[in-house]
């Protein structure tokens, strides 16, 4: 099994598990490759090296092999991941927590809104124009494009 590491157009990171390279070069080829956060399929492959155990080094000396510029990318990699991680669990659970209305979504927030029908979670499309006229009504809502890899389970 290789592990490799992936990335969008949009510069999102994430990880794909693939039986071997063939695999990986024939799902990228027949466009099964997505982004889970924006579902871009423009992905590439990051180089990465093969992490060896061989023995441990002190963190002083790690740490003074490293250049500072390298250091600073690390760190920002590092927060830029777990920013994407934390917006996949939100999108998760909003996902898991409300219902997809689709494109009645406009309609059955005001339904809700006005007492026609109980109140639940729900998210759907609805255009700029129909979210504008929502918010003017005073409904609550708020544009969160949700990727569509988060709207089924992930392999």
């Amino acid at each position: 099994m290789k592990v490799l590491n992936l990335q969008c157009d949009a510069r999102h990171l994430f990880e794909g598990w693939f039986a071997s390279e063939d695999d990986y070069a024939g799902q990228l080829e027949r466009g099964l490759l997505v982004c889970p956060m924006c579902g871009s399929k423009a992905v590439a492959k990051l180089p990465s090296a093969p992490r060896l155990n061989l023995g441990a080094a002190r963190p002083e000396e790690a740490a003074q092999t490293k250049p500072p510029s390298e250091k600073q990318d690390v760190v920002l990699g590092d927060a830029e991941q777990a920013l994407q991680a934390a917006y996949l669990q939100l999108a998760r659970r909003i996902v898991a927590q409300t219902e997809d209305v689709g494109g009645r979504f406009a309609e059955e927030a005001r339904k809700m809104h006005y007492g026609e029908v109980e109140a639940r979670g729900i998210r759907g499309q609805a255009s700029r124009e129909e979210t504008e006229a929502l918010l003017d009504e005073g409904i609550a809502v708020m544009p969160l494009p949700l990727p569509d890899a988060l709207k089924e389970p992930l392999q």
